[in-house]
């Protein structure tokens, strides 16, 4: 079988093979001889129906699941090893015609990724440490949440909720048993609308909705004023999973709970900014091939969050085409992240790293760590999966000391990102 490879892009390649009829004849007749022994038709005794009807009756079936195989085995044996491909290969054309067959497949090759000088990339990172006051308005979010709602008598005002029917009168929808909390910012409207009402008025109100204003008709049925939970010791015990005993032990307990998660948050945001800050500062072409597998991971992701099952009239090539800079970012992020991890010596996986991690995974969803373990054990794919995210965690460590990191408060973070999310639109 002839090949021939044609350049289409720094990564992307057009692979072209060849072949004539004497060339698969030896796979050819071996594939006739064992269907011959398979195939049963009546007036024939199995295996013994002669191989001119077999050639007649299946013969194009046959040569047809032939080529495929002698194609796959091969593109794996030739083409593999000489090539690396990368991504989901992409054929484009198959063809097996007066003798004569013409394969072409699109493959992606690893891009030659140079690394830049990693003390010249700046990259921001949120640094916080929780309040005492923090502390004390979550403990207030948490009385208000095992509060309980008592329907009373008086007015709707800023410290009630309200339960509504809202009939929209340009669409003619209704909703019933509406609730609106009138103590939190996004309810304003409704506020100016329903303060002094008592259950049983009917108020009509605008509302903005997209570019023109929606009328409502509210027929409010209650109204309602908090009466927060009690600080006691069965609600402290609940509320940190038997960890605190008093109320400074509780308080306590939620504010390591709120470090832990401002300090992920952090790293999180980190991993997120310094992939961008890298590719942004990395050019270099990603082959196409390996953009389409992203993509269509992302179409099985959201299939996966369906429950299974896309909906109806889902176009999934608009999706994939909607997603495609995403897929190109992470493509890049790939390969600048293998590139570094051959980069950084000190890499190493060690056997409490896994240990560490399955421990992590284990507590996140309730098995024993030996359990896991096992059951990564017998799963080698996940099981170099889970190294390769240790591996780039590792990565993002020694990122940290190599990049010109500047830490900032979480106010000050969380500006300049609402100012680059504007820029980007």
């Amino acid at each position: 079988m002839d090949i021939s490879v044609e350049e289409l892009t720094s990564v992307d390649k057009e692979v072209t093979l060849k072949a004539k009829r004497e060339d698969l004849q030896e796979d050819f007749d071996k594939a006739y001889k064992k269907y011959k022994n398979q195939i049963q038709l009546p007036g024939f005794r199995p295996g013994k129906v002669p191989m001119g009807l077999v050639k007649k009756r299946f013969g194009k079936e046959i040569e047809q699941e032939e080529i495929s195989n002698i194609v796959q085995k091969f593109f794996e044996k030739e083409v593999v090893p000489e090539y690396e491909p990368v991504g989901e290969t992409e054929m484009l054309d198959f063809n097996w015609e007066n003798d004569e067959l013409e394969v072409k497949f699109k493959i992606g090759s690893k891009p030659e990724v140079e690394i830049s000088d990693l003390s010249k990339i700046k990259v921001n990172k949120m640094v916080h440490d929780v309040t005492d006051e923090e502390v004390e308005e979550e403990v207030e979010r948490t009385l208000e949440r095992e509060g309980n709602w008592e329907v009373i008598d008086g007015p709707a005002s800023k410290e009630t909720q309200v339960i509504v029917d809202v009939v929209s009168k340009n669409h003619g929808d209704e909703d019933k048993d509406q609730k609106i909390d009138l103590r939190k910012d996004e309810s304003e409207d409704f506020l100016k609308a329903l303060k002094g009402k008592k259950a049983g008025d009917v108020v009509e109100m605008t509302i903005p909705h997209g570019d023109h204003e929606d009328e409502l008709e509210i027929t409010l049925n209650k109204v309602q004023k908090l009466h927060k939970a009690q600080m006691n010791d069965q609600l402290i015990k609940d509320q940190s999973n038997g960890e605190a005993e008093n109320e400074d032990e509780f308080k306590s307990y939620i504010k390591s709970r709120m470090q832990e998660y401002y300090d992920q948050t952090a790293e999180d945001l980190f991993k997120n900014d310094v992939a961008d800050a890298l590719v942004e500062a990395h050019d270099f072409e990603v082959p196409e091939t390996f953009v389409a597998q992203i993509q269509g991971s992302y179409v099985d992701q959201l299939k996966e969050k369906q429950g299974g099952e896309l909906p109806d009239h889902f176009d999934a090539e608009q999706y994939k085409a909607g997603m495609k800079e995403r897929a190109v970012r992470e493509a890049k992020w790939s390969f600048i992240s293998q590139k570094l991890q051959e980069t950084f010596e000190e890499i190493e996986i060690k056997p409490e790293d896994i240990d560490e991690h399955l421990g992590m995974e284990a507590a996140r969803y309730g098995v024993a760590p030996d359990q896991l373990k096992q059951y990564y054990a017998q799963q080698p794919q996940m099981l170099e999966q889970l190294r390769s995210s240790i591996r780039e965690n590792k990565v993002f460590d020694i990122l940290q000391d190599k990049v010109a990191l500047k830490e900032l408060g979480k106010d000050k973070y969380r500006d300049l990102q609402e100012k680059k999310d504007k820029k980007n639109k």
